[in-house]
């Protein structure tokens, strides 16, 4: 995973944070406080592998994403993990999985250019043969009041993880 580039951000001021991810791994982020708007009526679909690793991205990933598909593919999908998103949500989110079971919450990600988008998504686990070999997310269109009521719960969270 590589650190973001300016010459990719859109305008305006800039955070720059170092995330550090579950398996050790840090990356300098660089953050845009602009929303880009979930389209209506498109559904954003993903595959992994049991770590995490994109193993497919339709056009609609794609396009919210920023990144172009062979970016995408063969990374961790921690790529879009945004800084504002407290660390308890992806544990619940892999210890709902790990289990076999389907997760769902509100999520916001970070884009290739520094912006972001909210998403209302579902992990799902894929068994085969009686075991877990990836999983399947689809992402939808959040309503706003849900949106509005993250943002201060995940402020909340944010702020009692960093004390």
């Amino acid at each position: 995973m590589t650190d973001m580039n300016e010459s990719d951000l859109v305008p305006g001021e800039r955070r720059e944070l170092t995330m550090s991810y579950h398996d050790g791994r840090t990356r300098r982020v660089l953050v845009v406080d602009h929303e880009v708007p979930y389209p209506d009526g498109k559904l954003i679909v993903s595959r992994t592998d049991t770590a995490g690793v994109i193993t497919h991205a339709n056009q609609a990933f794609v396009d919210m994403s920023g990144y172009e598909r062979d970016e995408l593919i063969g990374e961790n999908h921690c790529i879009l993990r945004h800084p504002d998103m407290p660390a308890a949500a992806f544990k619940d989110l892999w210890d709902t999985v790990g289990r076999g079971e389907k997760w769902q919450g509100y999520v916001k990600n970070l884009r290739k250019d520094g912006a972001h988008y909210w998403v209302f998504a579902t992990a799902i686990p894929n068994v085969r043969d009686g075991r877990v070999v990836g999983y399947t997310s689809v992402r939808r269109k959040p309503s706003r009041s849900k949106v509005n009521e993250c943002i201060a719960l995940y402020a909340r969270m944010r702020a009692e993880e960093l004390k």
